[in-house]
């Protein structure tokens, strides 16, 4: 990965929330800000002092939907 792609400290930006698609209680947790004009900063919830990665909008966006499909199939292959 690319110097462009990352925020040494994530701390300096304001606003996060945890992923809808975190693990919930376990710890394993992701959090976005959303406010920010040109990407999507994601960062560990356990260090926000640590490095963010920033992805543009349409990268992300089609992680999630990616990561929701595969969440939507796995579900299936459950039951």
């Amino acid at each position: 990965m690319t110097e462009e792609h990352t925020l040494p400290d994530a701390s300096v930006l304001k606003g996060w929330r945890k992923s809808s698609h975190s693990g919930g209680n376990e710890g394993d947790c992701l959090e976005v800000l959303d406010n920010h004009p040109h990407a999507v900063p994601v960062r560990d919830s356990k260090t926000p002092q640590g490095p963010a990665l920033v992805f543009g909008r349409p990268a992300w966006s089609a992680f999630v939907t990616d990561l929701t499909d595969l969440t939507h199939l796995t579900a299936l292959a459950d039951k």
